[in-house]
């Protein structure tokens, strides 16, 4: 058997009603003046301003210029408020775009230096950063138990992930009732993600034991609860489940990260703007048949219940179909130049974490199928 390693330094809460030990948990790791990010949403409904009262008076202030896919200056502004404030840790409020700048933020809100210069360069970030409490509103991301920051440079084109021990959070704050009202497609979007993460922690090359058995147990909890968190939002045993699924499957693909899939999310969100979790199930269909031949894909699809990976599929296929996700791009009216752009804005890295390899051909034929 071959040695593994499983590492997590995040300290994780999980139940209802959990939010509200917020300022204890802030006393007991010694936070004195705290920055609250979040998006504009939480601002407009009052959400934010509840949050930092439950601080007792240690969040000091509210960055919420957060967007969907935050760009590389939203994190610097984060970076300097934080320093104008001279906080000493952050707490992220929302979904994995929050998280994504703040994780950011608390760690370059100290080096000083703007994040273009880590954003693809593959320049070392440094490691010294500000404790961050992560509290997600959505079941998907589980960027709160990640060491992964994804951020946008609008003016270079890119939209990219780097990583760092220091983007870990020192807390996750997971709290089923801040999800309940979360709106249907947003719930499809995010738990395909769940999904998603699961499946490609799975089978990724780093596959090791305990990564295996939390990406089970997390499909084993959303498999049977996204559509009835979709269908029915006040399910608060589906709610449940899902965030359940998300924070451990986050715990899994952390030290495994992500793979094909996810490698062609990327171009779907960047050109033509598709959420992330329903691009990253738009391939995966097409990865589950690809990867049939091997023989832990097989046994992973029996271990959930099916009778081959091929049912898995129809099965995936099936629910993105109930939940009104995108299946192809035909409102795109791709191009032939179109599609060679795709199969080569799909080659990041994860791309080859898959446990069969992905060819060329290949992707030009999954893009061909689907315009």
């Amino acid at each position: 058997m071959n040695g593994w390693e499983y590492k997590m330094p995040v300290r994780v809460v999980f139940g209802e009603g959990k939010v509200a030990t917020l300022a204890n948990e802030i006393k007991n790791f010694g936070g004195h003046c705290g920055l609250l990010v979040t998006s504009p949403s939480f601002v407009k409904r009052g959400v934010a301003t509840l949050i930092q009262e439950m601080s007792d008076g240690l969040i000091a202030g509210i960055f919420s210029q957060v967007s969907p896919n935050p760009d590389v200056k939203e994190c610097d502004a984060c970076a300097a408020r934080l320093r104008e404030l001279q906080c000493d840790f952050v707490v992220a409020l929302g979904g994995g775009s929050v998280m994504d700048c703040a994780k950011a933020a608390a760690t370059f809100c100290i080096s000083g230096e703007p994040s273009t210069l880590y954003l693809g360069t593959g320049k070392s970030v440094p490691q010294e950063h500000l404790p961050i409490i992560a509290v997600p509103t959505t079941a998907g991301t589980a960027s709160e138990v990640t060491s992964v920051s994804v951020l946008t440079d609008h003016e270079r084109g890119i939209k990219t992930s780097f990583s760092s021990f220091g983007f870990y959070p020192t807390l996750a704050i997971i709290d089923p009732e801040l999800t309940y009202s979360v709106p249907p497609y947003l719930t499809a979007c995010t738990g395909f993600d769940v999904i998603c993460h699961a499946i490609e922690c799975y089978w990724n090359y780093r596959h090791q034991p305990v990564c295996d058995t939390l990406a089970i147990r997390a499909l084993q909890l959303a498999l049977p609860n996204l559509e009835k968190a979709y269908h029915e939002p006040g399910n608060k045993e589906a709610r449940a489940c899902m965030a359940e699924a998300s924070v451990t499957a986050g715990l899994a693909f952390s030290n495994t990260k992500t793979s094909a899939p996810h490698a062609c999310s990327y171009p779907l969100t960047n050109i033509y703007h598709i959420p992330h979790g329903e691009a990253c199930m738009m391939t995966m269909c097409q990865f589950l048949r690809l990867n049939a031949i091997d023989t832990r894909v097989q046994a992973l699809a029996v271990a959930l219940g099916f009778t081959d990976v091929n049912a898995m599929a129809d099965e995936l296929s099936r629910m993105m179909q109930a939940t009104g996700m995108r299946r192809d791009l035909k409102d795109f009216h791709l191009t032939d130049t179109d599609i060679t752009t795709l199969v080569e804005k799909s080659k990041s890295p994860n791309l080859y974490s898959n446990p069969v390899e992905v060819t060329d051909e290949f992707l030009y034929q999954m893009y061909h199928d689907m315009r």
